[in-house]
């Protein structure tokens, strides 16, 4: 069982910046494909960033490429996203999400769930 915990929600302006952070429980999570989905209200859950177990590959949704970049450091179990130019639509609920194998930006096969980190931008 992996536990899942974010931070670094929080609220910002049109064309700002904020870094959330996940941090995983256990020391396996270095071994495991890691994403970021987020939802907004009335809408699905969508596949933003995703990054494989050893950093070296990571995709991107059309909608954050250029703005977003998912990082993990292995050492301290705890996966980035570094979030750029923030436009209103970028408001969400972000979550953090993990899987033993490669899943790609799509929700279906993540096994483990953060609770969510809160991202509203105002315009």
């Amino acid at each position: 069982q992996v536990q899942l915990v974010e931070s670094g929600g929080g609220s910002v302006q049109a064309g700002g910046s904020l870094r959330l952070s996940c941090t995983a429980s256990r020391y396996t999570a270095r071994r495991i494909c890691m994403a970021w989905f987020r939802q907004s209200p009335g809408k699905g859950r969508e596949g933003v960033a995703v990054i494989s177990a050893g950093g070296s590959i990571t995709h991107y949704a059309d909608s954050v490429k250029g703005r977003f970049t998912i990082s993990r450091d292995n050492a301290k179990n705890t996966l980035y996203l570094q979030m750029n130019s923030l436009k209103p639509e970028d408001t969400g609920m972000y979550y953090c999400a993990a899987a033993p194998l490669w899943r790609g930006l799509g929700a279906d096969g993540y096994d483990y769930w953060g609770q969510g980190t809160q991202v509203t931008v105002s315009s």
